[in-house]
């Protein structure tokens, strides 16, 4: 058997990346691995990721994790989808649910196909009429009831997450050492990240690195000099405030993204308060400006002065170098739009446990990992651009330039065969699903010229009787459902054992 190589896993940073990775490798590869996070309370973090995607639900699965346990420690609510406001046109609002849309779908051809049948033989309403999630969310509802599927995703305040998540690593082994790191030692001929040294002289040896260190990215970028690849030519957003503000009302299961003349700004309940942010572009929108607009439009009483964050949109050219990891802030940033963030930390640390480099670090296995996050995170991309770049808006000069913007080759290509065929698709290791693209594509109006002739086999009377069928189902589903509000009271409520 052939001797493990790596063996001491040492952790630059806390927070949110740092926790998920400390709790997950430790969780699954425990007794495999000697793990450290090094990390100091004198230094913040960025904290404000605060809503996720469902693939939050799977991770914490994967760690055991009890749904209420975690939703009581932080405070966490459902999410059923992201509204949209003013994208497509000042007074427009769509929702993308994470739920799916319609039943009646082959493989040759999705739902939205027959939907546009039925529209153009008039009848079949409102796409929104056949997503339960959508449904469910629209009416402010969230249960869990026999027979009833529904898809879902978190908001939480990410600093209590990452305390919930130390509290699981420590006891399983993880050693936490606090302290602010002054220097990165390398190999004299590898260049490999030898150790960490503290600004109290502690040496930490290691054989993997993971940086944590969010936008400072001190072993990936400062150590290694690895690049970095500016987006800002299609996302130029690049500030943002963030400010909490006690809750006004029940808690929907929705993200509110609410765009602006220079961006656009966010709204997410949780049980104790609400999270709010405007995200800007500095070229068309002052920082003063900024902070004003964000304190005119929230709802109820701020609890902290609002916090400025500057980040540039774009990816490390590598993400693995060397001995060295990447994980959240520090491997690149995609502006927080659809919430992704915390699923790129989740799932390059479940690759990693994947692809665990027991053998050692070579240029091969860090090459695989490397095309597969570029990959994956390129898809993001686009789907972000989309928001902006597919908008009648020219009330402003950032929509005027983001309308008229070229665009990557692969969103354009997207773009264009759903305009002229209504086609959309979910390649392998792509995270949107095909009813992603086909919510936010119609909610922010591009109408196809066509659709799949399946459709009109089926007989006019038939699916009109199939729509009404699911139609009504739907609306019997959602009926049934508590509020979340209520339901929150009785499944996971603060001070709740």
């Amino acid at each position: 058997m052939t001797e493990q190589v790596v063996k001491r896993v040492v952790i630059a940073g806390g927070g949110t990346a740092g926790w998920v990775a400390a709790a997950a490798l430790v969780k699954q590869l425990g007794p495999l691995l000697d793990i450290t996070l090094v990390e100091s309370d004198e230094i913040g973090t960025v904290g404000v990721g605060e809503s996720t995607i469902p693939t939050s639900r799977s991770f914490h699965d994967l760690l055991g994790i009890s749904e209420p346990a975690f939703m009581r420690a932080t405070q966490a609510t459902f999410k059923l989808g992201i509204a949209f406001e003013n994208w497509g046109r000042i007074g427009d609002r769509f929702i993308h649910s994470f739920g799916e849309i319609g039943r009646r779908s082959t493989w040759m051809a999705d739902f939205h196909h027959f939907w546009m049948a039925a529209r153009e033989q008039g009848f079949g309403g409102s796409l929104a009429d056949y997503c339960f999630e959508l449904r469910a969310s629209e009416a402010g509802k969230f249960g869990k009831v026999e027979g009833v599927n529904i898809n879902y995703a978190y908001h939480l305040d990410a600093t209590l997450y990452a305390r919930f998540l130390r509290g699981l690593a420590e006891p399983a082994g993880v050693r936490r050492v606090e302290g602010k790191i002054a220097r990165v030692e390398q190999h004299p001929e590898t260049g490999f990240i030898a150790g960490l040294v503290l600004e109290s002289g502690t040496r930490i040896e290691g054989d993997l690195f993971i940086d944590c260190t969010g936008f400072r990215a001190l072993l990936i970028e400062q150590t290694l000099h690895t690049g970095f690849e500016d987006w800002a030519r299609w996302i130029s957003t690049d500030s943002a405030f963030a400010v909490q503000t006690r809750s006004t009302g029940p808690a929907i299961p929705l993200t509110r993204a609410i765009a602006h003349e220079a961006g656009w700004r966010w709204r997410i309940p949780l049980q104790h308060r609400v999270g709010n942010g405007l995200v800007y572009c500095s070229e068309f929108m002052t920082d003063e400006d900024a902070r004003a607009k964000l304190l005119n439009d929230i709802e109820g009483e701020p609890l902290i002065e609002p916090r400025l964050i500057r980040y540039r949109t774009g990816c490390r050219r590598q993400v693995w170098n060397k001995n060295c990891v990447a994980l959240g802030l520090a491997s690149g940033f995609i502006e927080p739009l659809e919430s992704t963030s915390i699923h790129l930390v989740k799932v390059a640390v479940t690759r990693l446990i994947q692809e665990f480099p027991f053998g050692g670090c070579d240029a091969a296995l860090a090459e695989r990992f490397n095309a597969q996050s570029r990959y994956e995170l390129e898809g993001i991309r686009d789907f972000i651009i989309l928001h902006y770049h597919l908008t009648e808006r020219e009330d402003s000069p950032f929509w005027r330039r983001c309308r008229t913007m070229e665009i990557p080759a692969s969103l354009a290509q997207r773009m264009a065969v759903f305009r002229a065929h209504a086609h959309a698709w979910q390649d392998g290791g792509d995270l949107f699903r095909v009813d992603s693209w086909v919510q936010v594509l119609l909610g922010q109006r591009l109408a196809p010229r066509s659709y799949h002739r399946l459709a009109r086999m089926m007989g006019a009377a038939e699916l009109r009787d199939a729509l009404q069928g699911l139609k009504t189902n739907i609306d019997a589903a959602v009926a049934r459902l508590p509020s979340q509000q209520e339901f929150l009271a009785s499944y996971c409520a603060a001070g709740e054992s």
